[in-house]
């Protein structure tokens, strides 16, 4: 069984299709996937056809308060742009589960969602936006139907939201993805979540394969580093009012750009965080490597036919991992959450 105590958090890719085309996107190029659609287990793809229903969600769910499941952010594709995501929402806050919901900021626009987000409870909003210059952010996240208003939609998605809140406990945030083309300017994109309102902020260093075509162009070397410091030191000194991220966070970025792969004692993977895919996939932990080594071995699990309190169990055992990486980085912010909901 996936394990974990009542401090499992859950990362949860709940749709496939996104209105963006970012093309360093962990689900990969739609464009390229409709030519070869993936079919290992694991390989994720903005291709819809494999993403499960609301009826089979809900059984998943009919026990959810139950589970050793304290925490599940909502992500995808765009979660947001799928209808029935409010009575998911709904049955996880009810349920005493902390949610938080990742999205791209585009629906954030439209007064319906911000208010089933308030009116259901949801304790955070993760809103992606790289940079503070429009150009820069829509070239790395630019729209599947050309638009050229992204940067100001999401900047109005999230002023919105902030408008809306008055004193609600609800926290917003900004994620930025650190490349070769964001990082000298994400100090100012620092400043501008910090300007906007924003209660939280995160720089997470984009992770590619090597065999990535944008691998050259946007992933991080040693080179970097010395930069790469700086920005992390300017965010730091700076003192912008938002939570960041650990005080060991630059330091563990910059240990997994000199070292793709490395050990990591008593990780939370496997017993603290789990990954489920659109199609129900349950993997013991997000990492791309360990989803890799999991798909080999045949050992992931699905949400059809299971119920949480089946597939998520309390357990105190940790485990060492060798597969520590990029992606593990990105998610320390994930389990350090508990101290950006009781910021403010």
């Amino acid at each position: 069984m996936i394990s974990a105590g009542k401090t499992t958090t859950v990362l949860w890719a709940l749709r496939s299709p996104c209105d963006l085309g970012c093309p360093h996107c962990y689900f990969g190029v739609l464009e390229q996937d409709r030519l070869e659609p993936p079919t290992q287990p694991g390989k994720l793809t903005h291709l819809p056809h494999g993403d499960l229903g609301l009826p089979v969600l809900m059984d998943f769910l009919s026990d959810i308060g139950e589970s050793g499941i304290e925490r599940v952010f909502l992500a995808g594709g765009e979660p947001l742009n799928w209808p029935p995501v409010g009575q998911i929402i709904a049955v996880l806050t009810a349920a005493g589960v902390q949610v938080v919901v990742c999205t791209n900021g585009r629906p954030l626009t439209r007064p319906a969602i911000r208010k089933m987000l308030y009116d259901n409870g949801v304790h955070a909003v993760s809103v992606s936006l790289d940079s503070a210059d429009p150009v820069i952010n829509d070239r790395q996240r630019p729209t599947r139907g050309g638009q050229t208003d992204s940067w100001a939609r999401v900047v109005a998605g999230i002023s919105a939201l902030l408008d809306d809140r008055g004193d609600r406990a609800m926290k917003v945030g900004i994620y930025s993805v650190l490349t070769r083309n964001t990082l000298a300017g994400m100090p100012d994109t620092a400043r501008f979540a910090a300007e906007l309102g924003v209660d939280y902020f995160v720089a997470q260093p984009v992770a590619l394969d090597p065999g990535h075509e944008l691998f050259a162009e946007l992933v991080l070397r040693e080179r970097d580093i010395p930069l790469l410091e700086e920005v992390f030191g300017a965010i730091a000194a700076a003192d912008l009012g938002m939570s960041l991220p650990g005080e060991l966070y630059p330091a563990q970025v910059v240990s997994t750009v000199r070292h793709r792969l490395q050990d990591k004692p008593g990780c939370y993977g496997g017993h603290q965080l789990a990954f489920i895919e659109p199609d129900g996939s349950v993997w013991d932990c997000p990492s791309g490597h360990m989803i890799a080594a999991q798909a080999a071995a045949g050992t992931q699990r699905s949400i059809i036919g299971h119920t949480a309190a089946e597939l998520f169990m309390p357990t105190t055992s940790a485990r060492d991992c060798p597969l520590f990486s990029g992606d593990c980085v990105n998610m320390n912010p994930l389990m350090e959450f508990d101290r950006v909901l009781g910021d403010r």
